[in-house]
């Protein structure tokens, strides 16, 4: 299939980044829950494929700096987004953290995530390792989530098409719906995002 072909055929879907990674960068993580609640049921009938509000640097500032219950808050959007599943970043076995924690740990956090209103977990590993992802992907599966898979975009002499492709199609086989490919440093050209 071309990427024109691709592209007609394919029906454009969106999702929303605005209360987990578009606070991020633009407003330093620093907006509690109370000020997001007020948009979320006209947000919820925009037809948004999935909202990505959870994770990353979220739980850790709603603790460490606006004294915010990042479980309540899950628990807050569940009760509100009625009709758009619940997106979170997952950093691998590093879970929402900065270090690797225990296998018995992940699979308890992702168990409470899911019971709490995560509909889909974007896992990652920050050097591609998917060792550091097979717990948190099982652990998904075993919570009836969805799991989406996710690359690191870097450009090396190991970060090659090849290697990315090989990197999916284990993603796919490990149980990844889908694959979200990151592109942090804004080093993507046009020319790399078409193999």
């Amino acid at each position: 299939m071309s990427f024109g072909q691709f592209a007609t055929n394919t029906p454009i879907r969106f999702n929303s980044l605005d209360f987990r990674d578009g606070q991020q960068s633009m407003l330093a993580t620093r907006v509690k829950t109370e000020d997001m609640l007020p948009f979320l049921e006209r947000m919820d009938k925009i037809g948004y494929t999935n909202m990505e509000m959870w994770g990353g640097a979220t739980f850790d500032v709603c603790i460490r700096y606006l004294n915010d219950d990042p479980w309540e808050r899950l628990r807050q959007f569940k009760a509100v987004m009625k009709n758009t599943p619940l997106k979170m970043v997952l950093r691998g076995q590093n879970l929402v953290g900065y270090k690797a924690y225990p296998d018995d740990i992940v699979r308890r956090f992702v168990a409470a995530a899911a019971r709490n209103g995560i509909d889909i977990f974007l896992i990652f590993d920050a050097l591609d390792d998917l060792r550091n992802c097979q717990v948190p992907f099982q652990s998904v599966l075993d919570a009836g989530k969805q799991v989406e898979g996710s690359l690191q975009y870097n450009i090396s002499p190991y970060h090659t098409d090849k290697m990315r492709v090989e990197n999916a199609l284990e993603q796919q086989k490990m149980g990844a719906s889908g694959i979200h490919v990151e592109d942090m440093a804004g080093l993507m050209s046009p020319e790399g995002a078409i193999p």
